[in-house]
């Protein structure tokens, strides 16, 4: 077991100072090193299941470290692993925008159709149609404003009639002129201040 652990350990290094190279290489060289990195990860791994069916066979006062030491290289190599993807996906992206910056750059813009128009007839009839709700009921309310206000005179007239006797109706006018001749509280309820009910 020891002298495979020995060369996987190798391994690992190596591939961690070969990782160094995806960051200097050009653009033509880059996909040969990321694909090398990726066979000696993948060679390291078969490695490694040989090596975890070699620690399971250790002598047991060894087989606990023998296994800790496997599952240390297999971390290191898991970390490689993620670091190349990481990579990658970097690598892809900048490609990415790479190539959608040229497309914009080499694109030609050309005027609009002379028969291009914007559907608005559907917006201004909507718009118009809220116009006509909005004044409806502003003039609904103004017409219930001016009924609570003719029944608020009509309460009063219909009160002071009767206050007056006769239980006909009697407008302010004739009012006024009685409160004048009387000189009593008829005035005051004509003027809407509290009287005896």
């Amino acid at each position: 077991m020891e002298p495979l652990y020995q060369q996987t350990h190798k391994q690992v290094h190596e591939i961690q100072s070969h990782m160094g190279r995806l960051e200097t290489s050009d653009k033509e060289s880059l996909h040969l090193v990321e694909n090398e990195i990726q066979a000696r990860i993948d060679q390291i791994f078969s490695s490694l299941e040989r090596l975890e069916i070699l620690s399971s066979k250790e002598p047991p006062n060894k087989r606990q470290n023998a296994k800790l030491r496997v599952d240390q290289l297999k971390y290191d190599v898991q970390h490689l692993q993620t670091a190349l993807r990481n990579f990658q996906h970097r690598r892809y992206a900048r490609e990415q925008q790479e190539r959608q910056r040229e497309e914009l750059l080499s694109r030609t813009f050309t005027t609009n159709d002379s028969d291009t128009t914007i559907p608005m007839d559907e917006s201004l009839q909507f718009n118009s149609s809220l116009q006509k709700v909005h004044h409806g009921m502003d003039d609904l309310i103004g017409g219930g404003h001016n009924i609570l206000e003719g029944l608020r005179a009509q309460r009063m007239t219909l009160k002071v009639g009767f206050y007056l006797g006769n239980g006909a109706r009697a407008t302010c006018l004739d009012l006024i002129q009685q409160a004048l001749r009387r000189r009593s509280w008829i005035l005051l309820t004509c003027w809407g201040y509290p009287t005896l009910s």
